[in-house]
């Protein structure tokens, strides 16, 4: 067990809440609405600093108050805190010390989510690819979050430039020093996501396999916003985007936006050579989802050495009986779980009685369910 206890005060829709995790599994049961979501984003954000529902604090805070408070008791008396702030931002804390970089609260609780929201990954736009391949570098590389930020600045100054209109010559020589941090921001984001991409795609590929009985084979490809070619490299590739934002200029001028880099990215999601979005029924699509979820999984643990808090929120009731079993069947017991749902039919016996209940309604927590 990685998480031991958790406490809530002021987020979203709990006021004050003390959970203390007795097993491995935790099954976080009730209506929608109520605040199961919820419960699991908290500790998303303790183990990654990021949430995958939302991306302004202000949204996380329970309305009309100043400021929330999470904190995590993890394995080896690790203890984690974070307090979000409506003014004044955020602020990190492990074993009582506030931290200079926030980045530094991350990895006693390393965790992989899963939601019904993943279930869009195939079908979606190409923004949750990005994100999702984003969240997976997340989790190798801390550093990467800072990186992300770094350019959707950049990306937004930009852009206002490029619709401001600004005498020409003036104008040319901001976007030239905005084009010299964009292509270096961006070369480095690009080289993260390729890499992290390639070395999920033989581990989901082998859930891809077994999952379908092995009668699928999946290929992910990586297909960059940027012309990138030859070897990967720091420098030409660098350059060679720099020069490809100065080619675009007059084309972004008129189009008030950038036209080039990493948030141009599309990952390609390939079953038997096909699009998977346009040519694998819904269930071929969902088991890849899975495939995709428990690859990433295995190459955290890989890394790490260890494996990761598994978050599945509100995702069996958006999966047919068999699928829910091989989910089930292929997490076993070599990690904790945070299952949350909305009645425990999806879960056979041998689960429930090794697993803790919490029941949640109106964010206030009931145990023994």
């Amino acid at each position: 067990m990685r998480l031991q206890r958790l406490e809530l005060r002021q987020f979203r829709n709990y006021v004050q809440q003390d959970l203390l995790i007795e097993a491995p599994r935790l099954l976080v049961i009730g209506s929608n609405g109520e605040g199961k979501s919820n419960l699991l984003e908290a500790v998303e954000l303790l183990g990654s600093l990021r949430s995958h529902r939302c991306s302004a604090d202000r949204d996380l805070i329970r309305h009309g108050e100043p400021r929330a408070l999470l904190q995590a008791d993890c394995a080896d008396g690790e203890r984690l805190e974070l307090e979000l702030r409506r003014r004044g931002g955020r602020e990190a804390r492990r074993n009582g010390k506030v931290l200079e970089r926030q980045l530094d609260l991350i990895g006693p609780l390393r965790c992989v989510g899963f939601s019904a929201l993943d279930l869009e990954l195939v079908r979606g736009e190409p923004a949750l690819r990005r994100q999702w391949l984003d969240r997976v570098v997340l989790q190798l590389e801390p550093v990467y979050g800072e990186l992300l930020s770094r350019y959707g600045r950049l990306l937004r100054q930009r852009s206002q430039l490029l619709r401001r209109g600004l005498g020409r010559a003036h104008l040319a020589d901001l976007l030239e020093a905005f084009d010299q941090q964009m292509a270096l921001v961006g070369t480095r984001l690009h080289r993260r996501r390729r890499r992290a991409l390639a070395r999920l795609e033989p581990l989901a590929a082998g859930w891809q396999q077994r999952l379908s009985g092995g009668r699928e084979r999946l290929e992910l490809r990586y297909c960059p916003g940027s012309r990138l070619e030859g070897v990967e490299a720091e420098a030409p590739w660098r350059e060679a985007l720099q020069e490809q934002l100065r080619q675009q200029r007059e084309d972004e001028l008129r189009l008030g936006q950038c036209g080039v880099g990493p948030h141009r990215d599309e990952i390609a999601l390939e079953l038997g050579g096909q699009p998977a979005r346009r040519y694998g029924s819904a269930g071929q699509q969902r088991t890849l989802v899975l495939a995709l979820k428990l690859g990433e999984l295995e190459l955290v643990q890989q890394l790490w050495g260890e494996p990761p808090l598994l978050l599945l929120d509100d995702v069996l009731a958006e999966l047919d009986p068999a699928r829910q079993q091989l989910l089930l069947e292929a997490v076993g017991e070599g990690h904790q779980c945070l299952v949350s749902a909305t009645h425990l039919g999806a879960f056979g016996g041998g689960w429930r009685q090794q697993s803790q209940i919490v029941g949640v309604e109106g964010g206030l927590l009931s145990s023994g369910r």
